[in-house]
């Protein structure tokens, strides 16, 4: 349940959030939409995939933080050891039109960091809020329009990834997607001079470079396993 109100100065003057990672506050995620202006952040920890919302079917970016869990959360659960994509940076924020909206029945509303000051000015962290969705909102807009462009290329193809993991166990991953190289590689010169132009080429290998870290964070799955066995 949620009860999402818009944020006011008077009525939330003495509220406060619990603000950092953590498990129990819905950070235990392992794939997180994310927008294009975050690539360059996510690329250095995660592999950055698209996939299918369930509902509408549209395409969306994402970035996996691990194998049904969230591997960069911290043993107690509570920190993240890397970059923190803005989509759990911003909990439990919304937006209403033009507003900021808060879920009251978050369980990470109540304590922690105010969002006001006695004067009604938003404090520094509510600031960090405000700028979170700044780059969120017309990030998902434009990382919308990147998707298309690529689907008008024919660059998306579904990617299955096989892992298999030191206690014997083994995972599919499925209903995923990345780029097509051979699509890319086939492109027309003035086709590439565009998505370079447009910024969409660095993104382009942004993605394909990230697909190294899917090894990585099977290494972590695999620490993590050792160290809850003994």
């Amino acid at each position: 349940m949620t009860n999402i109100v818009v944020l006011n100065s008077q009525t939330h003057r003495h509220l406060r959030v619990q603000a950092g990672a953590s498990a129990e506050l819905g950070d235990n995620q392992r794939f997180v939409h994310v927008a294009i202006s975050e690539f360059p952040a996510l690329v250095v920890h995660y592999p950055i995939f698209f996939a299918k919302d369930s509902e509408t079917g549209a395409f969306f970016a994402g970035a996996m933080l691990g194998f049904g869990e969230n591997l960069f959360l911290s043993a107690d659960g509570k920190g993240q050891d890397a970059y923190r994509p803005l989509n759990l940076q911003r909990q439990p924020f919304f937006v209403a039109g033009s507003d900021l909206a808060i879920d009251l029945d978050s369980p990470r509303v109540g304590r922690g960091e105010a969002l006001f000051q006695e004067s009604g000015e938003p404090t520094p962290y509510l600031q960090t809020i405000v700028a979170a969705f700044r780059e969120l909102r017309p990030g998902f807009e434009m990382t919308k329009v990147f998707i298309d462009t690529l689907l008008k290329l024919k660059l998306i193809e579904p990617i299955t990834v096989d892992l298999g993991f030191d206690d014997g166990s083994r995972l599919k991953l499925i209903d995923l997607y990345t780029i097509d190289r051979n699509t890319l590689q086939a492109l027309p010169d003035a086709t590439v001079l565009d998505l370079f132009r447009r910024g969409y080429l660095h993104l382009i290998y942004l993605m394909i470079a990230s697909l190294k870290q899917i090894p990585v964070l099977a290494q972590k799955k695999n620490r993590r396993l050792h160290e809850s066995a003994g």
